[in-house]
């Protein structure tokens, strides 16, 4: 693990020293350094951009059957892998707790052998002719290079979801990793060292490293993860060199918790959708719109689930580790205090926790008495917040989830079909969750309406964000047809401007 600790990146199959200006890795438990990570320089940026594009050229030509037994030997190496050191250094990293560290590594491996199959079994589609005696198809094929840009939340499962797809349609990959995470996904990229030469890195930076490879003539198409504002700044920049993109922004998901809720299941689910990852997941549940009836009971159960939590080092013993950064835990503070100050109420936690630990640590916090006006509704917390409004009813449930600028996720809670019928139908969001929040599947869309973002990855949709369709006409037998120039002269008007007969 030594190596990857220190200002290097990756080009399959090997790290390189990087010459470009380093930066200090902070632990945001106990704010001590973990190591350095670099940023490449220009140069390196060309160098590896060359490498990976001439990689590309060889993989693009191979047989779908050949791309997929290079995938499922890549999946069979994560699987063998001891991946303790990658958990640690990014629990190290970015405050995750161990268990979500190193269960985040284990649902890689899936991914790879689902794209395997899928771009094997989807080559294209034969069209009913228009024209006897002729073969017309759809075929796909690669783009190039896709730039893949990280968060740190997720650092190396999002990332495997569209490397995933886009080695499959037969790209070479980019990566460019969450500052915040460089050092764990650098570690992750061994993996890879038996994939062909040069087809796959990992390139450390920042703002301007990103920015580069959106760019840069020589990618060719981009998957981004992130805030709405980079989110539409990536987008602006690829669709202005007509480059596709897969745009996943946040959110601020509500849950729904109605009248035929039951009440212990909702409020254990609540804790998991609301404080997993200290609720720094983009599809962390947000806004609650919990129905009058059952509004006590459910806050009361509520409460008492999250009371349960422990908070702490994330290589200790805690569900609730540290916030990402000191910018997060200020932004955090700012919501809590302006939404009570308009009245909101701290049902539990609301601040610090109360010891000497020296990170950027903030309690589980319930606010209840939530209402229009406050700016924990309208923006992304991103932090262990969940703020509660009363509703008299389920229709106003709905309305009122259904007002935001964001539209990644929604949850609800319910025993009656009905409503959970009319959840799915009416949320105004990319994913609906009925009983069971925050759950994926390799095999089905992710992605969010609104300023959530834009394109999905995973399932069929994932595959097709990575290639492009080609229409192909295939005569088997040439042959000069009547369409063909020069027109004949009955085909025009006479002199009188009638049609000939």
């Amino acid at each position: 693990m030594s190596e990857t600790i220190s200002p290097r990146y990756y080009l399959a199959p090997e790290f390189h020293l990087s010459r470009g200006a380093q930066h200090a890795v902070i632990d945001p438990a106990t704010l001590e350094q973990v190591g350095l990570r670099a940023e490449v320089t220009d140069g390196e940026l060309d160098q590896i951009l060359t490498r990976v594009n001439a990689a590309q050229k060889g993989w693009a030509r191979m047989d779908a059957k050949s791309r997929a037994q290079h995938l499922h030997r890549l999946a069979s190496r994560i699987e063998a892998a001891d991946m303790t050191d990658c958990a640690i250094l990014m629990s190290r990293e970015m405050g995750k707790p161990y268990p979500e560290a190193i269960g985040e590594v284990a649902n890689c491996a899936p991914v790879f052998r689902y794209f395997a199959e899928m771009a094997r079994d989807d080559a294209g589609k034969i069209a009913g002719t228009t024209q006897a005696g002729s073969l017309q198809y759809a075929r796909y094929e690669p783009y190039g290079v896709s730039a893949h840009i990280m968060p740190f939340n997720f650092p190396i499962l999002l990332m495997c979801w569209t490397v995933a797809a886009s080695l499959a349609a037969g790209n070479g990959c980019v990566i460019k990793p969450a500052e915040a995470t460089t050092l764990s996904t650098l570690e992750f990229m061994r993996v890879f060292d038996e994939m062909p030469e040069g087809l796959i890195a990992c390139m450390p930076g920042g703002a301007a490293t990103g920015r580069a490879l959106v760019q840069s003539e020589r990618t060719h198409a981009v998957a981004f993860t992130g805030s709405v504002a980079a989110g539409k700044a990536v987008a602006a920049d690829a669709a202005a060199r007509m480059k596709p993109a897969v745009i996943e922004a946040g959110g601020s998901d509500p849950m729904i918790i109605t009248a035929h809720a039951p009440i212990d299941i909702a409020a254990a689910g609540a804790v998991t959708g609301a404080f997993h990852m200290s609720g720094q997941v983009c599809t962390s549940t947000e806004r609650m719109y919990v129905v009058d009836s059952v509004h006590d009971a459910f806050v009361a159960a509520f409460v008492a689930e999250t009371q349960r939590l422990r908070i702490g080092n994330g290589l200790e013993k805690s569900e609730i580790g540290p916030l990402v950064s000191r910018p997060a835990l200020e932004k955090v503070e700012r919501l809590v205090a302006d939404a009570v100050g308009k009245g909101a109420t701290v049902a539990c936690g609301g601040r610090r926790p109360q010891s000497d630990a020296p990170g950027y640590f903030y309690e589980p916090t319930i606010l209840t008495g939530c209402t229009a006006g406050m700016d924990i509704l309208t923006e992304e917390v991103f932090g262990p917040v969940a703020a509660i409004v009363r509703v008299p009813d389920f229709d106003t449930a709905l309305a009122m989830a259904n007002d935001s600028s964001f539209g990644l996720g929604a949850s609800i809670f319910t025993t009656d079909l009905a409503e959970a019928h009319e959840a799915a139908e009416r949320l105004e969001a990319g994913m609906v969750w009925v009983n069971n929040p925050m759950i994926d599947n390799d095999a089905l869309p992710f992605g969010g309406w609104k300023n959530s973002g834009l394109g999905r990855e995973l399932g069929r949709v994932g595959l097709d964000t990575f290639r492009r369709s080609k229409m192909v006409i295939l005569d088997h037998r040439p042959v000069r047809h009547e369409w063909w120039y020069p027109y004949p002269d009955e085909w025009f008007l006479d002199a009188g401007g009638r049609k000939h007969v």
